[in-house]
C-alpha cells in the first residue's frame, strides 16, 4: 500500500506508519515460520511479528475510516487483530483452560463476517453490492472476497468449537496458534506483494499473477508443513510414553 502524494499528512503519516509496520511484520514472521517451533528465536520473532501485525491491524483500520468508500478493509484490517489477538491467547494460556477473551473474540468475529456473508452471497449471485467499494468488486478483488469469507467461515467453526469443548491443549492448541499467526502473516504478504508491488510498478511493466500471489502461497505452505510436522512429532510422544517403548 502507497501513499499518494495529493492526501493530508495525517493520512501520509499514517500510511507510512503502516508500511513500516508492515515490513517489520513480514521479517520477523518469515523468521517465525521458518526456524524450528519453541526455539528461543522463534519466540522473539514471534513476538515481534505479534505486535507488528497488531499495528498494522490498527493502521489499516485508521486508514480505511479515514478514507472513503473502505468498508471492506475494516473488516480485514480488524480480522487481521483478531487472528493475532486469538493465536497469541491460544498459547499463553495454560492448556486445558479458556476465558472472556475467546468469548469477546467470537462475538466480534461474528459481527465481522456477517457482512461479508451477505457480500459474498451478492457476488455470488450477480446481485448489486450493499457496500460501496473504492476498489471495483471483480476479478482478483472478487476471489479475495470469497477466499476471506471462507477464512472468516473457518475462523468461526474453530472459536465455536473451541467454546463448546470449554478448554483445548496439545496439537490442536499448536495447530491453533499456528494457523492464525500464518494467515495473519499471509495477509501482510497479500497486501505488500499483490496489492503493493503493483502499484510501484510501471505502468507497461507486467508481472505474471502467479509471482505475485507467491508470497502468500508459499506462507499457506509452510503453515501446511508445520502443522503436519507437529502433528507427527505429538504422534511419536505419545508411542514414545506408550508402556514398553524406550
Amino acid at each position: 500500500m502507497t501513499a499518494p502524494a495529493h492526501l493530508p499528512l495525517l493520512i501520509q503519516l499514517g500510511f507510512g506508519f503502516h508500511i513500516a509496520a508492515g515490513v517489520t511484520g513480514l521479517l520477523a514472521g518469515a523468521v517465525a515460520l521458518g526456524v524450528q517451533k519453541g526455539s528461543p528465536l522463534q519466540r522473539k520473532s514471534g513476538t515481534v511479528f505479534a505486535w507488528s501485525m497488531l499495528a498494522v491491524g490498527v493502521s489499516a483500520d485508521y486508514l480505511a475510516v479515514v478514507r472513503p468508500d473502505q468498508l471492506p478493509n475494516v473488516i480485514i484490517g480488524t480480522f487481521t487483530i483478531y487472528l493475532v489477538a486469538t493465536s497469541w491467547m491460544t498459547v499463553r494460556r495454560t492448556e486445558y483452560s479458556i476465558g472472556p477473551g475467546e468469548r469477546i473474540a467470537f462475538a466480534a468475529l461474528v459481527c465481522l463476517l456477517a457482512p461479508f456473508l451477505v457480500l459474498s452471497v451478492q457476488l455470488a449471485l450477480g446481485l448489486q453490492p450493499f457496500l460501496n467499494s473504492a476498489v471495483p468488486l471483480v476479478g482478483v478483488v472478487r476471489i479475495a472476497v470469497f477466499v476471506i469469507t471462507f477464512m472468516l467461515v473457518m475462523a468461526a467453526i474453530g472459536d465455536a468449537r473451541l467454546l463448546w469443548a470449554g478448554r483445548i491443549s496439545g496439537t490442536r492448541r499448536i495447530r491453533r496458534h499456528l494457523w492464525r499467526m500464518g494467515l495473519g502473516l499471509a495477509f501482510a504478504a497479500g497486501s505488500a506483494f499483490t496489492n503493493g508491488l503493483p502499484r510501484l510498478l510501471p505502468p507497461t511493466a507486467h508481472v505474471p499473477l502467479v509471482l505475485l500471489f507467491a508470497p502468500q502461497l508459499t506462507v499457506l505452505a509452510l503453515v501446511i508443513f508445520w502443522s503436519v510436522r507437529v502433528g507427527f512429532g505429538e504422534s511419536y510422544r505419545e508411542v514414545s510414553r506408550a508402556p514398553g517403548v524406550s
